[in-house]
Order: C-alpha cells, then structure tokens, then sequence
C-alpha cells in the first residue's frame, strides 16, 4: 500500500508562459510570491526536449519527449533548473516533475537506439500512435526492459537533481504493476517520494500513488455551474471519493489545470459567477490536494496556446493573489481536521454543507451553489456557542440555528474553538 504523503497546495508551473523569457532562471523569480501565497509544492509540467517528428505547433507539445535525462532548451540547461530547484528548496517547497511515461516522441533517442520491442507497433511495423497524439510513439510495456529504463530515467533526477517525486501522466495507460514496481525502486533511494496519478480510481491510491485525478469532482461542480445538474449530485460525487480515499491518499482538487484551461477554457469562462465558491470548495473538502494553474493567482483570464509561446503578461498582486493566500491559509488550518461529515440541510438541491473537526476546533462550511437566493433554515449544532465568521473575521454568539438568505453562488464559513 502506498504510504500518504501530505505535499499541501501544489501549484502547476507552466514555464514557457510563465513570463516572457520562459526560462528556469525566470520562473525562479516567481517562488518567492508562491511562497508568500502558500503553495507548498512546485509541479513542473515537462521540462524534456520536444520531439520534431509530426511535431504540433511550432514549438510542439511538452508531452512529446526526445530523451528522458535531458533539458528543453528552450527553458535553459540543467545548471539553470538545478538552481530553480535549490531555490525552491532553500524557501521550502517542494519541486515535482511531469513524467510521461506512456509514449516518447517518434524521434526519440529510444526508438532509435533501444530494441524494436521497445515499442508496440501497427501493421506495417511502424511505432503506434497512441490515441490521436501523431506526434508520439506508444511505450510496450510488456517488455521489461521498458520499466527498467522508465525508473532508471526516473532515478536520474531524483538522485542528481534532488526532485521530490513526479506527476504521472496518462498513469492509466500504463500498467498499474509497473507504478507498484516504480514506487517501490524509487523509494530506495527517496523513501518519502510523492506520487500523484493523472488516473482516477481509488485502487491508485491503495496500490501506488499517494493522491490521484478528481475528474468526477472537477466535472459535477463544471456542471453544477452551468445549471446542467444541481447540488446534490455533487453531494454524491463527495461522497463517493471519501468512501474510496478513506485514509489512503489524497484527491487533486482544482477550478482549472494545463489541459482545462487549454482546452476547455479559463476557470472564468467555466464557471462564471461561481467561480470563488467552487475554488473555496476545492480547498476546503477534506482528502484534496488543493491545486492553482498558473495564471490563477492573478486572474489571468486566458487560454494559453498550448503549441505556442503565448506568455502571460507581468501583474502585480491583485485581489486574486490574496483570494488564493486566503485559500491556503484555510487549507492549512484544516489539516488536524480529519473528522468530516455532510450536513442535511432544506435546500440540498441549492445548498452544500459540511463540518471539519479536530480535537480542539469545528469548521462549518455553507455553499449556495445555485443561481437563485435561497433561504437557508436548518440546524447545525456544531454551531452551538461562540463562533467566528472566518470571511469578515467577527466572533458572535450563536444558537446553531440557521436561518438567512444566501445570494447566489455564495458561501460561508465558521469556525469554533472546542
């Protein structure tokens, strides 16, 4: 079983749009703010060179990759990104990397050094393409060879790099035993390596990784927002991840990441007016690991390009900077809350709400996750004493009895000392 590892609010780094000059050195420059924030980890989206073979784009896809042991140039060398990293480190966060292992580009120093079973191959003998990414050749994994290499190159950078675990693309079209296999190799040389699968499932958790995908989550509240379903689907979908999790792992929670954001669209344009309740939510669920794309901490409203340079513009902190700060300071102070229950409440096709408890505080949260105003009247009796309202930071007295008008897409937060 994969052990927990808690590696807090992740931010996914997109370097090449970061800034201007889309370098390691001038992403490095950004730490000191995430930090400020409170992100606790720095996910690298792939830093490897570009393959050119079919390549999408001028500058093609991050997830084509010529050679696993080397850097992108187009974001400096490895002394450049070895000084990102000791900078991260020495703020404290933590640094993760992208890792594609599923498939390389079609001019991957692989394809053309290792054997041909290295690779599946179509009916002319000819690297499959996986899915509908030509620019990629699909990985054979029942060639043991291929894992062997897959962990080697994983090794590499946390040995000589000092990374502190990988993001795993794709991981559900790669063998759930070669995860095991990798997991167990790489914690001999890193004992708390973190592992998060783009899969969703919780036999990730129990077998492999410490934290997964929550598209079902990411997916209802998308829905939820665009009046296509109401709350207490929602309801179900929380539910349902907490059974699985159970004290596992973690699930990644977010408005908006590299493939949302691209393809989708930006959070504002998902989700509109409800944008700062669904964000709230994603940080305050119990069993998430929260997440912020790059841009989120400004309110960057903007699909990026994702074959082209299309670099976000300068921006000082701004009401979204300290919206995220609030956001992580909450999921922080909820980390001694374990304990989680639903609350029924007269609205469950409106209302959202659920209590956090440690042995020394409750936290109750309300979500009117709905575009109407709706009257709120039900018992809480977490809610029973003195209490502070965290958003507008006032202590009163309170009976547990709700009953107030909620606006639409709002939401609420207590807390009591115990």
């Amino acid at each position: 079983m994969a052990s927990r590892h808690d590696i807090g609010v992740i931010y996914e780094m997109n370097v090449r749009q970061i800034s201007s000059e889309g370098t390691f050195t001038s992403a490095s420059k950004r730490l000191a703010l995430l930090k400020k924030i409170g992100v606790d980890t720095i996910w690298l989206m792939p830093i490897y060179p570009i393959g050119e073979i079919s390549r999408k784009g001028s500058l093609g896809s991050f997830y084509s990759i010529r050679d696993y042991k080397e850097v992108n140039r187009e974001f400096g060398d490895k002394n450049s990104l070895d000084a990102f990293i000791k900078h991260a480190h020495e703020l404290g966060l933590k640094v993760i990397l992208d890792w594609v292992a599923n498939h390389t580009s079609r001019d991957a120093t692989w394809l053309q050094q290792k054997p041909y079973s290295w690779y599946e191959r179509d009916q002319r003998g000819c690297a499959a393409i996986p899915a509908d990414w030509t620019d990629t050749a699909k990985l054979n994994y029942g060639n043991r060879e291929v894992w062997d290499a897959q962990v080697d190159a994983m090794k590499y950078w946390v040995e000589n790099h000092h990374v502190d675990g990988f993001r795993c693309d794709m991981a559900m079209l790669v063998p759930l035993e070669f995860w095991e296999y990798a997991r167990c190799e790489l914690e001999k040389v890193k004992p708390n390596i973190y592992m998060l699968a783009e899969a969703e499932g919780e036999h990730y958790l129990r077998r492999a990784f410490d934290s997964c995908y929550a598209w079902k989550l990411l997916h209802t509240a998308e829905d939820v927002a665009l009046e296509k379903r109401r709350t207490d689907s929602l309801q179900d979908v929380i539910s349902e991840m907490l059974f699985n999790a159970d004290k596992r792992g973690s699930f990644l929670s977010c408005t908006s990441n590299h493939d949302e954001n691209s393809w989708s669209g930006s959070e504002f344009s998902r989700f509109g007016a409800s944008y700062r309740a669904f964000a709230t939510l994603m940080f305050t669920l119990t069993g998430c690991q929260p997440l912020i794309y790059t841009g989120q901490e400004f309110g960057y409203d903007h699909s990026f390009l994702f074959f082209e340079k299309d670099s976000m513009p300068p921006f000082d902190e701004n009401e979204y900077t300290l919206f995220y700060t609030s956001l992580c300071d909450i999921h922080h102070r909820l980390r001694n809350c374990t304990d989680f229950a639903l609350i029924k409440t007269n609205a469950k096709d409106c209302i959202l709400a659920f209590v956090r408890r440690s042995s020394l505080e409750v936290w109750t949260f309300l979500f009117n996750l709905s575009p109407y105003v709706v009257e709120a009247d039900f018992k809480i009796n977490d809610l029973v004493g003195e209490v502070e309202d965290v958003l507008i930071q006032k202590q009163y007295a309170f009976d547990g009895c709700m009953h107030q008008y909620m606006d639409p897409w709002s939401y609420k937060i207590f807390r009591r000392t115990l």
